[in-house]
């Protein structure tokens, strides 16, 4: 099973980087995990909605046949961490990658949302899109431990 987090921009600010390389560290432990950033599509000749749309066809393009697609979206299912470990094992079990999709500054286009096996929330709360690479990867590791019956979760 391989993991795969696509999100929109980077983190130049360097305060999220730490805690993403680490917990992308700790996942290696238990599935081949990748974070693929995209570049932001900006500009002052896009008009609105249109940056959305070219960042859809950048992720649409890196799916695969064999991923399920799951959008983080602020209108999508809220899950605690067991439900999501159960999740993850659906997917291992059914030989499935999971492709996690993080949107830029405007969201996800509905194009996105629409192909998701999953839509996703991770919070009421609106989170800076860096955070929630964090947030995300971090219980991503704990899924994993929750799976295999480690303490970490506990």
């Amino acid at each position: 099973m391989k993991v795969r987090l696509l999100s929109i921009g980077k983190d130049r600010s360097g305060l999220y980087e730490p805690a993403v390389q680490e917990y992308a560290r700790r996942l290696g432990h238990y599935t081949r995990f990748e974070l693929v950033e995209l570049a932001e599509a900006s500009g002052k000749r896009l008009k609105p909605g249109d940056a959305k749309a070219a960042e859809a066809d950048a992720i649409l393009a890196r799916r695969k046949p064999q991923d399920w697609l799951v959008a983080l979206d602020e209108r999508g299912s809220l899950l605690d961490s067991p439900e999501l470990s159960r999740y993850v094992g659906k997917a291992q079990t059914g030989a499935k990658d999971l492709l996690f999709v993080i949107g830029g500054d405007e969201g996800l286009d509905a194009r996105v949302r629409d192909a998701a096996n999953l839509t996703l929330s991770l919070s009421k709360m609106t989170l800076p899109h860096r955070l929630a690479r964090v947030v995300l990867i971090e219980q991503l590791y704990r899924a994993f431990t929750i799976l295999k019956g480690e303490p970490y979760h506990k």
